[in-house]
């Protein structure tokens, strides 16, 4: 089994990070590049870096704070934000970053996603996922759709855009085997239902796109407690745990939770 990867996420909006619950009500938690150099020092293995008001504004991810980011940084980097364009790409990939993480710019041209893949390489294109349950009337189902059963009833997934803010009418579920089709290299996963409610990952959406598709899943949204995040490795095979607001306000602590997670005989680099 390869090693499992914990990666903190600087969600950022005017050169500042914050953490809402369900994509809202944003709280201050800091400067990225100090926070991102504070969380390579406790053994985060990757950072991610997500320009959450870019798209919403239409306008382009701040480079300066890319560059000051990864100028502290030694481990594997990942950007995202408004990103439109292979020029984005490259002018994000210049400025240090490893990997680009896209969403809506792939939403509404995914060949974006094969020319990008072909030019700079998969292991460089991360589909960004931002997925809402839909519970459906189970005496009128609806068409091509791919439909779950959860604790809390039957269910699709629907794609989001625009930092949370524009419903699509895509399966989230097919959407991530399309984008594996299409190139990309690995799958940023975010439960908008579950994000910043510390109430856990969304099991049944994760262990259903792992099985579906054949690239790294990064489970994101819900993480609270240690005990989650142990279990968001065992109930499913993602590959990579995303958390925000449970490092930004120092509630856990990374190397507490990789100890916890090898107690658990889970592999952690």
């Amino acid at each position: 089994m390869l090693a499992k990867r914990i990666i903190p996420c600087l969600d950022m909006t005017n050169g500042r990070v914050v953490k809402g619950v369900r994509f809202i009500n944003l709280k201050d938690a800091g400067d990225p590049p100090e926070l991102a150099t504070l969380y390579e020092q406790q053994g985060a293995d990757e950072i991610v870096f997500l320009d959450i008001t870019a798209s919403p504004e239409k306008r382009d991810i701040l480079i300066n704070v890319v560059q000051r980011t990864s100028d502290h940084l030694f481990i594997p980097f990942t950007v995202g934000g408004g990103i439109r364009t292979l020029k984005d790409i490259q002018t994000i990939l210049k400025a240090g970053a490893d990997k680009i993480s896209i969403n809506t710019a792939a939403v509404e041209s995914p060949e974006l996603i094969q020319t990008s893949a072909q030019r700079f390489g998969s292991q460089c294109i991360v589909s960004a996922i931002d997925a809402k349950r839909v519970y459906i009337d189970r005496q009128n189902p609806p068409r091509k759709r791919t439909l779950i059963e959860t604790p809390k009833g039957l269910c699709w997934w629907e794609v989001y855009t625009y930092g949370g803010r524009k419903s699509t009418s895509v399966d989230a579920i097919q959407w991530a085997q399309q984008v594996e089709e299409l190139g990309a290299g690995e799958i940023l996963l975010t439960s908008m239902d579950y994000d910043g409610t510390k109430d856990g990952y969304d099991l049944p959406l994760t262990k259903e796109i792992v099985k579906q598709t054949h690239i790294p899943i990064i489970a994101s949204g819900g993480a609270g407690t240690v005990q989650q995040v142990i279990d968001v490795f065992k109930l499913t095979d993602a590959s990579a745990a995303l958390a925000a607001s449970i490092f930004h306000f120092r509630e856990i602590a990374i190397m507490d939770l990789k100890q916890a997670l090898k107690r658990n005989n889970i592999p952690i680099r």
